[in-house]
């Protein structure tokens, strides 16, 4: 065994596409609540839920790489997360794994020049033959485009 540090994510899948957000990040997994829509808000944006007394944000991954909206039943999920000091929900298809990788094994993101999700993608890494983008949650939440009331749920 070599002393090379190793991190974890949890990796979730949108369409075919997989993606992983530090494990570190996670506050809990639940499936899908149906969110109160919010006005002047990105596309994006699904709105919010209570959980458990916090107002939280949730955006659906899904169309901030696309624009085409998730047509959320029960069988998605929610990935609540922290970023920063608050506390957002990201809907995705499914929870797929927990891996763990070498940080030697994190490959980066090769340079384009026209990939909207490129700027959200911090590296890659091949697990068992499948190809997971790991993701910067701070890229991926814009909260001066999404509002203030994303400050609620700090």
């Amino acid at each position: 065994m070599s002393d090379t540090s190793t991190k974890q994510f949890i990796s979730f899948t949108i369409g075919d596409e997989e993606y992983g957000v530090d494990i570190m990040a996670i506050r809990e997994i639940k499936g899908w609540t149906v969110s109160t829509a919010l006005p002047n808000t990105p596309a994006y944006m699904r709105g919010v839920i209570n959980l458990r007394g916090a107002i939280v944000p949730i955006l659906d991954l899904r169309a901030r790489f696309s624009t085409v909206q998730t047509d959320a039943s029960p069988r998605h999920v929610i990935i609540v997360v922290a970023v920063g000091t608050r506390v957002a929900g990201i809907l995705v298809d499914a929870v797929a794994d927990i891996i763990t990788v070498a940080t030697d094994d994190i490959q980066p993101v090769p340079q384009l020049d026209h990939g909207a999700a490129t700027g959200f993608v911090t590296g890659l890494v091949t697990v068992e033959g499948r190809m997971v983008a790991l993701l910067d949650l701070n890229r991926v939440f814009d909260f001066d485009a999404i509002g203030d009331f994303a400050d609620v749920a700090a």
